[in-house]
């Protein structure tokens, strides 16, 4: 992972970093709460040995009293110094409580000693420290003093006496918030990452190619109106989705140049992942290019089409299927021009023998005969067996993937039961992509009204000047 992928995985996963970060700073805060304050009181401690008038005794002495200070600074955190400061002072404390309290420190290449005592009182946090200097400057003279009557090799003042704190130094709210700030970002961005690297589903065009083993054909943007009215009005719509529909008509004219699919199964490996939608505005684009188009409804267990687009249900598909009413009787036509819609019909109780019968065959052979493409919106893939039966007597298929939602081995799994019918996989279509973030794709160009008034739409242009090639070939044959 480079430094752009991660800027990437940072955007797209920019809502787990912030949340754990914000849990982590709660509870640093919770925390913070909870801590009982402790004041801290502190005192200085000089430590001064006997030397001679002369230079060489003063240094040595001096060299004495810095070695000495490192010794008194144990002492200080010792139990016997404790318990003397606990018995003075009549503490309710044990001594390794008390010494867990006290901290006594060096300055470098000096002979003072500093001592700091923690206590949930400010006033016995002064007294302890005050007392527990005098009983060390006490215990030293006892030490140090060889025998009575005799000065002591050396000697320690209390060179400055504690006084009340006025403030706690424990919680340290900056501090606390600080650190939880710190570690909730690290751990927000190691989620993340873990996240990203365990999230199995589609989200790339390398990741779409890769699973199906075809090209992308098509990505169609999220639109939060195109769940309230699926089909799109070609004739007055120049939004990014209508334009995505368009660029996706276009590349399917151009699979196969010498001999263009016309009959295409539109399929998915899960429910919810667009499939009917992408069916109906494919459909519908290339309707709007000039071509007579049929649109099938071949999920015969769930079907949506005539729902879609206020057509009647309750017949089509499977009525001429079962003999019941011819082709021409049941296809309807549809307030967009040049589409016609053959509905599913009512439900069968064995919908994968019809689909893959003869009669199935025969009637698509015969929509084939009487229009320009024949679109078909066939079941998931992973559910039953219908879309790969309607994709093997077709001239191929298009698989749609959900951004973010539809998993790898799902539709690998899906693309499996497509080739192991002999079905032709022509492409794949990422339905639902984000327009913002970073899987977005960009959308955000559009056609405005006097530039549709000056010259034709680029996809319609690219179709009419493939149309006057093909027209001008055939007339020099």
């Amino acid at each position: 992972m480079n430094l752009r992928d991660f800027a990437k995985l940072l955007r797209a996963r920019w809502i787990t970093v912030c949340v754990t970060a914000l849990v982590v700073v709660l509870g640093a805060v919770v925390y913070t709460l909870l801590t009982t304050p402790l004041y801290q009181a502190s005192t200085r401690l000089f430590v001064s040995t006997n030397s001679g008038a002369s230079v060489s005794d003063l240094y040595q002495g001096n060299l004495f009293s810095q070695q000495r200070v490192l010794s008194y600074a144990e002492l200080l955190r010792g139990e016997t110094v404790a318990q003397r400061t606990i018995d003075k002072l009549g503490l309710d404390v044990s001594a390794t409580a008390l010494q867990a309290r006290i901290k006594a420190s060096v300055k470098p290449d000096t002979v003072l000693i500093d001592v700091q005592v923690l206590d949930e009182s400010p006033v016995r946090a002064r007294d302890v420290a005050n007392t527990l200097s005098d009983e060390f400057v006490a215990l030293v003279n006892e030490l140090e003093t060889p025998t009575a009557g005799v000065r002591p090799d050396a000697r320690v003042v209390v060179e400055q006496r504690a006084s009340i704190p006025t403030e706690p130094v424990v919680p340290n709210p900056v501090r606390n918030i600080a650190i939880g700030l710190g570690l909730g970002a690290l751990l927000g961005v190691g989620l993340a990452v873990l996240r990203d690297l365990l999230d199995n589903t589609i989200k790339s065009q390398e990741d779409l190619e890769e699973v199906t083993g075809s090209s992308v054909v098509g990505y169609i943007p999220l639109d939060k109106e195109i769940r309230k009215s699926p089909a799109v009005a070609f004739v007055s719509d120049n939004s990014g989705t209508a334009e995505a529909f368009r660029k996706l008509r276009t590349n399917l004219q151009f699979l196969a140049v010498d001999n263009p699919p016309r009959v295409i199964v539109l399929t998915s490996s899960s429910p919810a992942e667009g499939k009917s939608t992408t069916a109906i505005n494919i459909a519908l684009a290339l309707a709007e290019a000039d071509h007579e188009v049929v649109l099938v409804d071949g999920d015969m267990r769930r079907p949506s089409l005539a729902k879609y687009l206020d057509l009647v249900g309750e017949v089509g598909f499977s009525t001429v299927l079962s003999g019941a009413a011819s082709l021409t009787e049941v296809l309807q036509p549809t307030k967009f021009p040049r589409l016609s819609v053959l509905a599913a019909g009512p439900i069968p109780p064995n919908p994968s023998e019809l689909l893959g019968s003869l009669a199935a065959q025969k009637v698509l052979s015969e929509l084939r005969a009487k229009f320009d493409f024949v679109i078909v919106d066939s079941s998931p893939l992973l559910a039953v067996t219908d879309g790969a039966v309607l994709a093997a007597g077709a001239d191929g298929a298009l698989i749609a993937a959900r951004f973010g939602k539809t998993k790898r081995d799902q539709l690998a799994h899906a693309i499996g039961n497509l080739n192991h019918v002999g079905a032709s996989v022509l492409g794949a279509v990422m339905t639902m992509m984000p327009t913002r973030g970073s899987g977005s794709y960009s959308y955000n160009y559009y056609y405005g009204k006097a530039h549709d008034d000056q010259q034709p739409k680029e996809g319609v242009r690219q179709e009419a000047s493939a149309r006057h090639v093909k027209t001008k070939r055939a007339s020099d044959d």
